[in-house]
């Protein structure tokens, strides 16, 4: 019998699991920059004296992360993506990314909003460039599940690894990709939920589901293609160049711009660095922001991103 599917949030899912583990670990801290969500009630109400709600000051919510850091806490410190990414970014690199080179710092970014799911609220809500800004920042692991099961397992990873992660979390409810009960290795890295023939489709964050409709519907038509999620974008490199090894084609699909750093970034270097005789194609956001008002696929619309548009890209891959 298939699994039923549960459609939820990341940040409730991630939160929930970091609730539960508060209560066997002092050590854990939650900041928020005035940013709720209906699990975080209960960490404010049962753990006041390790919850802090800095306000709406992203800088200061790093600034105070980093201090708590610092004295041993494993933190998370919780806000809008495109607000935490880059209005906090200074504190960030100088705070985090340098101080962690000396000394071991576990305080894990948690950003709401990723791509467009705060689609409504327009452009400077958009978060399209914090794969590719916090992959360039040395000692920081940029993470990007595509589900709520993905984010509840992070916590334990960002638990056992001592050091600063930031993790992009869809903003709006959707269902699982990955079974209830399933092991995500997140020091791998990545997984390959469809294996194919020729070629393999490359995604991370929300465009795993868009990715998935992709697949099925070739299915149909009688093509055979893989997909690999990618969800810490400081993979495994021997096993994912051993994975994309596979296949003539990779096509990489990503809710950000596409040439500036992100994930078509990180499969091509791994590409010309093993020498992979594979052939690449990516699929993103062209370098401009979309005014329209709208839903997602309002916005995909507007950006040459539909899912007929995408398919067509794939399918000029075979020629």
């Amino acid at each position: 019998m298939a699994e039923t599917k549960i459609i939820k949030t990341m940040r409730d899912a991630i939160i929930e699991k970091i609730y539960d583990q508060m209560h066997c670990n002092d050590r854990i801290f939650f900041l928020s920059a005035d940013f709720g969500a209906p699990a975080l009630d209960k960490v404010r109400d049962d753990f006041p004296e390790r919850f802090i709600n800095v306000g709406i000051a992203e800088q200061n919510l790093v600034n105070v992360a980093c201090g708590l850091g610092l004295e041993g806490f494993i933190v998370y410190a919780y806000a809008i993506t495109g607000f935490l990414s880059m209005r906090a970014y200074e504190q960030i690199r100088v705070n985090l990314a340098l101080s962690c080179q000396h000394r071991p710092i576990n305080v894990n970014l948690v950003g709401v909003g990723a791509g467009v799911s705060y689609d409504v609220a327009g452009p400077t809500h958009h978060c399209l460039e914090d794969i590719s800004i916090m992959r360039t920042l040395p000692n920081i692991v940029t993470c990007s599940p595509c589900d709520w099961v993905t984010a509840d397992r992070f916590v334990d990873f960002s638990i056992n690894h001592n050091m600063p992660k930031y993790i992009r979390l869809d903003g709006k409810p959707l269902p699982n990709v990955y079974s209830h009960d399933c092991i995500i290795n997140w020091q791998k890295g990545f997984n390959s939920l469809y294996k194919g023939s020729d070629i393999c489709i490359v995604s991370t964050g929300y465009m795993t589901h868009r990715s998935q409709e992709i697949v099925h519907e070739f299915c149909e038509h009688g093509e055979n293609i893989g997909l690999i999620d990618v969800f810490n974008l400081a993979p495994d490199a021997e096993a994912l160049a051993a994975e994309i090894g596979r296949y003539k084609k990779v096509v990489t699909i990503e809710e950000g711009f596409k040439n500036r750093g992100g994930l078509d970034s990180l499969i091509l270097q791994l590409i010309n660095e093993k020498r992979l005789n594979v052939k690449f194609a990516n699929i993103g956001f062209d370098s401009r922001y979309i005014f329209k008002s709208g839903g997602r696929e309002v916005i995909y619309q507007a950006a040459g991103l539909s899912k007929k548009d995408m398919i067509e890209v794939i399918t000029k891959s075979w020629d």
